[in-house]
């Protein structure tokens, strides 16, 4: 019998206030999220890695604010005027820095919002001093901006944040499934999306459920199991340690 196709399905984000595991290494950027009336001049940049829960948190705020989301990418000079009469969250602006055009979009913005006395939130990866920006004028406001950072995942958040991704690809592993996966896997969130979307494709492709030992095969084609070991004893030598 001819293999049957597997359809590689977008997830299902969970973007809902409920819906954002609170741990301490997250705890103070969203208590900032919480309280914008705490933000210096109503602005905040939210930095954190990649798949930290910026754009969830970006749309929890949007939902409490009633504030537009824009991907930096998309700015455009003819929206500033209408962006710029609400609470807004631009998206990604690192991304930006060195397009000089966008920059100067991003700046007006920005400055308009201000005057408007209107609310402003920008997600980025890293702190604004690290963003190769070529427009002077807009580093030396992005640099005054209030930061709040979320951290690389503790083992609680790591463990949450597996069974988040799971529950978005409507996947059910098995209950021994996330623990294992906890310990093998890089304590990073890039890691966490990488071995969930990686997973969902190997059980659609087997046919096969979620189990301990299917995950455990899996692991050890995707990343050499020197690597994975060498990694837990680490793990397990700075736990001993602390």
């Amino acid at each position: 019998m001819p293999n049957q196709l597997s359809f590689d399905l977008p997830a299902r984000l969970a973007l809902e206030r409920d819906d954002f595991f609170v741990s301490p290494s997250n705890a103070l950027a969203l208590a900032l999220i919480d309280a914008p009336q705490n933000w210096s001049n109503g602005k905040l940049i939210l930095i954190g890695p990649k798949g930290a829960g910026k754009t969830h948190l970006a749309h929890v705020w949007a939902a409490q604010s009633g504030a537009r989301i824009i991907d930096a990418r998309m700015l455009d000079e003819a929206a500033v005027p209408a962006l710029s009469q609400g609470p807004v969250v631009v998206e990604d602006a690192d991304l930006i820095a060195g397009n000089k055009a966008l920059e100067t979009v991003l700046f007006h913005l920005h400055n308009l919002a201000q005057a408007e006395g209107q609310p402003l939130l920008i997600t980025a990866q890293n702190t604004p001093q690290r963003w190769p920006l070529g427009l002077p004028d807009l580093a030396s406001r992005l640099h005054a901006i209030q930061i709040a950072q979320l951290e690389a995942p503790d083992d609680a958040l790591l463990t949450a944040l597996l069974m988040k991704l799971f529950m978005d690809r409507q996947l059910n592993p098995a209950p021994d499934v996330i623990p294992f996966l906890a310990r093998r896997i890089d304590r990073s969130f890039a890691a966490a999306q990488q071995i969930v979307a990686t997973l969902d494709k190997a059980t659609l492709d087997a046919k096969r459920p979620l189990t301990r030992a299917f995950a455990s095969a899996v692991l050890d084609k995707v990343a050499p199991v020197e690597t994975l070991l060498s990694y837990a004893e680490k793990r397990k030598g700075d736990d001993d340690a602390s």
